[in-house]
């Protein structure tokens, strides 16, 4: 008698307002797709930010960065992101660390996240060291000056980037 064990795919939520995504975002992502099944990029309509790009803008920047990754969903997220991540059955919010000042807030985060939802986890993940120091309001000030920031971002957005602050 054979008995077919159904496999639940492991679901992670990536969350992030990606004003713009950077190198570091991606490689976050990738690292996420070493662990998880699937990954669900949520882009936050976070009413406390100003962000440069809107929001169709983000996602697209996205959608375009990983237009050949099945395993990779783009959405837009508000409201609390624990609640969205239990009715997506995601077992894990990805959140990506740089630096010890990240952990700090992050990990009050998490300690909030599981009080309010116990069943989702929270997994921290570094970038590599060549993307540590990157972030997107860094991208953007060094972009709004000026500055060359092809390397940290990719191609299509840092052409969303130089169309921006022309």
């Amino acid at each position: 008698m054979d008995f077919e064990i159904k496999h639940e795919p492991s679901i992670a939520i990536y969350p992030g307002t990606f004003d713009p995504i950077t190198m570091g975002h991606v490689d976050i992502i990738d690292r996420a797709l070493n662990l998880f099944d699937q990954v669900i990029v949520a882009v936050a309509v976070n009413s406390a930010k100003d962000p440069v790009f809107n929001l169709p803008e983000r996602i697209k920047m996205i959608e375009d960065t990983f237009e050949r990754h099945p395993r990779i969903e783009v959405k837009s997220v508000s409201g609390l992101l624990v609640d969205y991540a239990y009715k997506n059955k995601a077992k894990a919010i990805v959140r990506g660390i740089r630096a010890v000042s990240d952990f700090d807030y992050e990990f009050q985060l998490a300690l909030m996240n599981r009080k309010l939802q116990r069943e989702v986890e929270s997994v921290f993940l570094m970038p590599g060291f060549r993307w540590i120091y990157i972030s997107s309001t860094i991208i953007k000030d060094a972009a709004r000056n000026g500055g060359d920031v092809s390397d940290l971002v990719p191609a299509h957005v840092n052409e969303m980037l130089l169309a921006k602050f022309s």
